[in-house]
């Protein structure tokens, strides 16, 4: 699989404006996982782990406290979530995930981002299926074997496992994503810092963008991060 996925870029965020956008994003996530499976992390592996990433990230204490504390209310907004699947500059493929408390509107927002670039918003499993659904793991070590062996013996269906630069990359099924973590954190031990930590839609195959068709991917993606409803973007896209 190489190095065909995307880190989340909100990370990277630089300005007051871009932060605040991630820390929404994670607020909201946070809300909706909080709400659906327990506010309490202990019992609620994904909240935990959700947890983990946005402290990662560097999301406030009192942006994760006031998305719990929204959750334990009971009320409040009723998000779902929605995937979108498109087409991009040069047959490049798109899949955006979002959280949406008005399914409506969020398909016109992001119809329309589609529509002001033409390029073209598809069905769904459009292009789905050109994508593997998997959880990722990135972290420093030079024993992947090592790693390897605790992961069968977890009985996790390893789809690939990486070892470049120091730095082990595992890949393996999207529903077999906390049983792959506790494996690894059994094997390097509970201090190992985790530099990818995600379940993502990986490309099968990549769609290179020159001159023109990369601005027009640049807008489309950029027009899609503005939307409050979009969580995340995946693509096939290279340039």
């Amino acid at each position: 699989m190489g190095r065909a996925y995307q880190n989340r870029k909100e990370s990277m965020a630089k300005t007051s404006d871009a932060k605040a956008k991630v820390y929404s994003k994670y607020g909201r996530e946070i809300y909706v996982c909080a709400k659906s499976g327990g506010v309490e992390p202990d019992g609620n592996l994904a909240l935990r782990s959700l947890i983990d990433k946005a402290k990662k990230d560097q999301v406030p204490t009192h942006v994760i406290e006031k998305a719990i504390d929204k959750a334990k209310g009971g009320g409040g907004e009723d998000f779902a979530r929605a995937q979108y699947e498109g087409f991009g500059p040069n047959g490049s493929m798109l899949i955006v995930d979002c959280l949406t408390d008005n399914p409506n509107r969020t398909f016109g927002d992001v119809r329309q981002c589609f529509t002001k670039t033409k390029c073209k918003l598809g069905t769904q499993g459009t292009v789905s299926h050109m994508f593997d659904h998997c959880a990722i793991f990135v972290f420093a070590g030079d024993d992947e074997e090592a790693v390897l062996e605790a992961l069968l013996m977890a009985d996790v269906d390893v789809t690939d496992i990486e070892n470049e630069d120091g730095k082990i990359t595992v890949f393996a099924p999207n529903a077999e994503y906390f049983k792959a973590k506790q494996a690894i954190i059994d094997t390097v031990g509970e201090e190992v810092e985790l530099e990818v930590d995600d379940i993502q839609y990986i490309p099968q195959m990549t769609h290179p963008l020159e001159g023109d068709d990369i601005k027009t991917f640049e807008r489309l993606e950029f027009m899609l991060n503005d939307l409050d409803d979009v969580q995340n973007i995946y693509h096939s896209a290279e340039y």
